[in-house]
């Protein structure tokens, strides 16, 4: 399952110091405020039909233009049959975040799955905004008690509930960068709370054409899927959540052709600064 591995080692995006940090300027605001009274996780019938139509379109036009805007290859897909009785009943995916139309490539890697994706505010308000919600986009609410209150009751349900939540568990999106960054422990306490898997995927790269090349891309992207990890059944809260979050890091690396001991940054974050591994 492990990739061959190619580094495309950017140098034209401004990476932030911080691995959690954002670098992109979302500079339009539609105005959306995420607070308590926000359906995180809309379940109303306009909302619902809005879905149904995107969803088709899709299937036949988003899909086919992703696969060559990205060039992108998805490989495992198998474990999604083998264990669709288990991600029926409830999964959270994780991967690392390296474009900003990758959730596209999870989308069509679940299909006929209707995942949920975590995304940042900023997004969810920006020029992207209302197809991100279309497919199902979840904006984290930030700086906020009683919005994260209901954001978690609503997105916990959803997993309890038979549904799939993707998390970005880097925190941010660095578009073309190799290495995988150090995970926020937030899939895992979704997985320890619901009692539910992680399904671990990860985007790696392959070795542009020469005539893909002159249209700017530094990578093809090839997306992983891997099989179900599970919380530690005699562990309990943060510990639960830290070496669940530790297990499922470790094999995302693997999925991106890396070995774990190998990889620039360790597998929890904290407040970690960016290694300038090539520079």
């Amino acid at each position: 399952m492990a990739q061959k591995y190619f580094d495309p080692k950017p140098t034209r995006y401004p990476f932030p110091e911080q691995t959690d940090q954002h670098y992109l300027v979302v500079k339009k605001d539609r105005g959306y405020v995420f607070d308590e009274s926000y359906p995180y996780v809309d379940e109303s019938k306009p909302f619902l039909r809005k879905r149904k139509w995107v969803n088709v379109l899709l299937r036949l036009i988003v899909f086919p233009v992703t696969r060559v805007k990205l060039s992108l290859r998805i490989k495992g897909k198998k474990n999604i049959r083998k264990y669709s009785e288990v991600i029926n009943q409830g999964a959270i995916g994780v991967s690392n975040h390296v474009n900003m139309w990758d959730y596209l490539a999870i989308l069509a890697a679940l299909k006929p799955k209707k995942p949920a994706i975590l995304a940042w505010g900023k997004n969810i308000n920006g020029e992207s905004g209302t197809l991100m919600r279309l497919v199902g986009g979840i904006p984290i609410p930030d700086h906020d008690l009683k919005a994260t209150k209901v954001f978690l009751e609503e997105s916990e349900n959803h997993v309890k509930n038979g549904g799939f939540l993707q998390i970005y568990a880097e925190g941010s999106m660095w578009e073309y960068y190799a290495p995988i960054r150090p995970f926020k422990t937030g899939a895992a306490y979704y997985a320890v709370k619901c009692g539910r898997p992680i399904i671990p995927m990860a985007f790696s790269y392959r070795k542009p054409t020469k005539i893909r090349r002159l249209f700017g891309p530094l990578g093809s992207l090839t997306l992983t899927v891997g099989e179900p990890i599970y919380p530690n059944p005699e562990l309990k809260g943060q510990k639960a959540q830290d070496e669940l979050t530790i297990r499922v890091h470790d094999e995302v690396c693997r999925l991106a052709g890396i070995e774990p001991e190998k990889n620039p940054y360790g597998a929890l974050f904290h407040n970690d600064k960016r290694v300038d591994y090539y520079q």
